[in-house]
């Protein structure tokens, strides 16, 4: 009986300890998060998207009454664009702002945004992406293992900027050394206009425009402000050649655990921090015109007829039509009219 009492007490003195481990243990996750997403982009923490961002993430956290949390990671942190890329397609982390271009890699019609002088204005681009061309593009993203919430966030109109003449009509793109992104979406559309574009890492622009390596650049206003091209080109020419925008991306199999509930609180928060994004970067862009000018850019307004007309006779639309697909391409031209 006493062996027995022994045995009893020995079995009460080891529980003791673990159950007093089991009740700290509940105590800590009853106020973590149950659910606790990495977001990593490449842009500093002051960008319209991180501040956006970040909004949502509040307004998230409070609608989910802590049950979900957003760790935002700006500025690569994380990685460059096709570090990340690989991050969120293997659940390193679960959600990442890639561009239209960058997502192109695993989904190539993703890049339809971005075919040349194809929106006059942002009523075509948020209707078209807004609409069946973004359903489109986030079904094959999805197709690819990527989810991703239906508002796109903007990085705005690429602009162009010269140092030798304005760009008027298409005919002065002619032998234009031009400083392109490395994507064959760029380099084919102003190969289509003439110019003799050049791929370079952006960190080399500056150098190069210095030089004349190359003579001209493109880029939204915002980033010509910040890395002050202004001091190296005279001329800016605002030929809204090329929309680009951030898709907002999720890993699949993370997305697919959350409940229904909290997967539309982050899609209803995340939507609505993009619709004021978008309003944040139109204005930054109005004002970046203005701040150009004072800077002592000339600047232009080309109307886009011309560059359409160039584009045609290449055959730059009749190519990436056969690139994209004819689905793809009539979707797109129900919105911009016809291209091909």
């Amino acid at each position: 009986m006493t062996h027995l009492t022994r045995r009893a007490l020995l079995r009460a003195a080891v529980a003791a300890p673990l159950a007093g481990l089991a009740g700290t243990s509940l105590i800590a996750r009853a106020d973590a998060p149950q659910f606790v997403f990495k977001y990593g982009n490449n842009l500093p923490l002051t960008h319209p998207l991180n501040v956006r961002a970040q909004e949502a993430a509040n307004q998230i956290r409070e609608a989910s009454k802590g049950r979900m949390e957003i760790r935002i990671f700006p500025n690569n942190q994380l990685g460059g664009d096709t570090d990340m890329l690989a991050q969120v397609r293997s659940g390193g982390i679960e959600m990442f702002t890639p561009s239209a271009l960058v997502v192109s890699t695993l989904a190539p019609v993703a890049a339809i945004n971005a075919i040349g002088f194809a929106f006059k204005d942002y009523d075509q681009v948020w209707a078209a992406m807004d609409g069946k061309v973004g359903a489109y593009v986030r079904a094959a993203m999805q197709k690819a293992g990527l989810e991703s919430f239906p508002k796109m966030w903007d990085n705005g109109f690429r602009e162009t900027t010269t140092s030798t003449r304005p760009i008027t009509t298409a005919a002065d793109m002619h032998s234009l050394k031009i400083r392109v992104p490395v994507s064959p979406l760029s380099i084919d559309m102003f190969k289509g206009l003439g110019a003799s574009p050049t791929s370079l890492q952006f960190s080399e622009v500056y150098s190069s425009l210095q030089t004349h390596i190359v003579d001209a650049q493109e880029n939204p206003l915002p980033i010509v402000q910040v890395a002050k091209l202004y001091e190296v080109q005279k001329y800016c020419s605002l030929t809204n050649h090329i929309w680009d925008g951030f898709w907002f991306v999720l890993n699949q199999r993370a997305w697919q655990r959350l409940p229904k509930d909290l997967q539309s609180i982050a899609s209803d928060a995340f939507d609505q921090a993009a619709l004021r994004q978008r309003d944040d970067v139109r204005k930054l862009n109005e004002a970046a015109v203005a701040d150009l000018q004072s800077k002592g850019l000339a600047i232009n307004r080309p109307a886009p007829d011309t560059f359409r007309a160039a584009l045609r006779q290449a055959n730059f639309y009749t190519e990436w039509k056969g690139k994209f697909g004819d689905q793809a391409w009539s979707l797109l031209e129900s919105y911009t009219g016809k291209l091909a």
